[in-house]
């Protein structure tokens, strides 16, 4: 039986959203294993401080500015990915915007807000940097959501809610479409933080940070060699919460 072990060296990386939380630490933990990672954010500073980041450990990235649910700035966005790196055989959508009104006074602007960067964002990259995967041979996408898209409810946020259900579906549709072009496509439903629900596995608070690094640790695990039979699954990362 072969060892786990993680060797990303040679491969490239584009992480949206990547300039702070969930999004940093997964890219800084696929720079950790060799890649060279393209951090993307709708906040170029956000983005540049992940890059500095990574450099400081003799990683190499590039931070660059998008918003994701525009068409022409995330083609621009992979491209400009593509000129610094080659191909890419690593996306990893983290682009999350939330919005935790209640139904009845949320605005029109907030909800169709989080619909067109969760939902149409998270499209515009699988379809774009899916197309670049299938001409060179394959690749791993991982799709972010958050736990809670996986209970059944919250005291408020339907748009939040209606968003990471949406990511969970096209997570397992785009997988099935894929297959054939060796395209592997996992979700990581992440959370963790706060107190954990009775009898969960992990008793007590979970620092932000912490829960953060355990979703890095289970993106860098998807995208290796170990997880080549895994695909349209969604991985919850959370305590035990879900």
């Amino acid at each position: 039986m072969n060892e786990f072990s993680v060797d990303l060296n040679g491969q490239a990386a584009l992480v949206t959203g990547g300039g702070a939380g969930c999004g940093r630490a997964i890219a800084r933990a696929l720079a950790v294993h060799g890649a060279s990672v393209a951090v993307a954010d709708i906040n170029i500073e956000r983005a540049e401080a992940t890059v500095e980041l990574i450099e400081r450990k003799g990683g190499v990235a590039l931070a660059l500015h998008a918003d994701v649910s525009n068409r022409f700035q995330t083609a621009n966005m992979i491209e400009r990915a593509r000129d610094a790196f080659g191909e890419i055989q690593i996306l990893v959508n983290a682009n999350q915007a939330a919005h935790p009104e209640p139904m009845l006074s949320i605005d029109e602007w907030d909800w169709r807000r989080q619909l067109e960067v969760n939902i149409t964002g998270t499209f515009f990259c699988l379809q774009l940097v899916g197309r670049v995967m299938a001409d060179a041979g394959g690749g791993s996408i991982i799709n972010l959501t958050s736990a809670e898209a996986l209970r059944s409810t919250l005291p408020a946020g339907l748009g939040y809610i209606t968003g990471g259900a949406g990511v969970i579906g096209m997570t397992r549709q785009a997988a099935r479409e894929l297959a054939p072009q060796n395209i592997r496509v996992n979700a990581i439903a992440a959370g963790g933080v706060g107190q954990t629900s009775p009898g969960a596995s992990n008793a007590g608070r979970v620092d932000a940070g912490e829960a953060w690094e355990v979703a890095a640790n289970a993106a860098v695990f998807l995208c290796s060699a170990a997880a080549r039979f895994i695909s349209g699954q969604v991985l919850a990362v959370d305590g035990g919460q879900s």
